[in-house]
């Protein structure tokens, strides 16, 4: 799931880290957006809201807006940073650093969450468009720019584009690489929807302390494809 990259990967990998960054995201954009009130899974808003303060000349909220996309283009650079270095001493290592410090950074948050948001909401707006700009960059890497996990207006795009194809194409071998890739983008979109119900319903209960979820499903993922790969060395050993 996180383990393949390049020619390694397939659909099914694909599938599956979409399915659970998916959920993640969307977890944390609401459970983001109740505790203090921004967008903290994507920057798209974040450059409309810094325009607007821009034209009204209030330079001082303007420059607090760009943060909010720094932090994000930080958490992308730095990802694929750790992945640019792991990937030329040992590749299957590549998504640890970036998936472990996504999950310390919720549970780290879901901890201190209640007093900082009393004391200072903004660095948990910026902790997590940092964690979600490391996931976004992560994800797009591995499955070769093929699955992104942290917004949807590029899915909703790219399916309306494939959903037209549909129409055109009659060869089956590229129809079937069409329904394969909706069905990404589907699951995708599903998830992130079920990420934030799931996070809405939890922070009525937990509040910001939901984003341990967040950290606990980060870290399953990881030791599934860590008992995954010993298994699989296993059974070559016994073979």
């Amino acid at each position: 799931m996180f383990s393949h990259k390049g020619k390694t990967r397939t659909a099914k990998h694909n599938l599956g880290i979409a399915s659970l960054l998916s959920f993640v995201a969307g977890l944390v954009n609401v459970v983001g957006f109740f505790s203090v009130q921004k967008l903290t899974t994507n920057v798209t808003g974040h450059f409309a809201y810094f325009v607007d303060e821009a034209f009204k000349q209030d330079f001082r909220s303007a420059f607090h807006v760009a943060l909010y996309i720094f932090f994000f283009f930080l958490g992308a650079f730095f990802s694929n940073f750790m992945v640019e270095i792991y990937s030329r001493r040992r590749e299957n290592l590549i998504y640890i650093i970036p998936t472990v410090t996504e999950a310390v950074i919720l549970a780290t948050l879901a901890f201190t969450g209640s007093f900082l948001i009393e004391k200072n909401p903004d660095l948990i707006a910026f902790s997590l468009l940092f964690a979600m700009g490391m996931q976004n960059s992560l994800v797009t890497s591995i499955s070769n720019a093929v699955v992104r996990t942290t917004h949807l207006t590029g899915l909703f795009t790219d399916m309306g584009i494939e959903f037209s194809q549909l129409f055109f194409y009659k060869d089956q071998k590229h129809k079937k690489k069409l329904i394969k890739s909706i069905k990404l983008r589907l699951t995708i979109i599903w998830l992130f929807f079920a990420g934030g119900v799931s996070g809405g319903i939890l922070y009525t209960h937990f509040g910001i302390r939901t984003l341990m979820f967040g950290s606990f499903i980060l870290l399953l993922g990881l030791l599934y494809d860590f008992l995954k790969i010993r298994l699989l060395l296993l059974r070559r050993k016994l073979s």
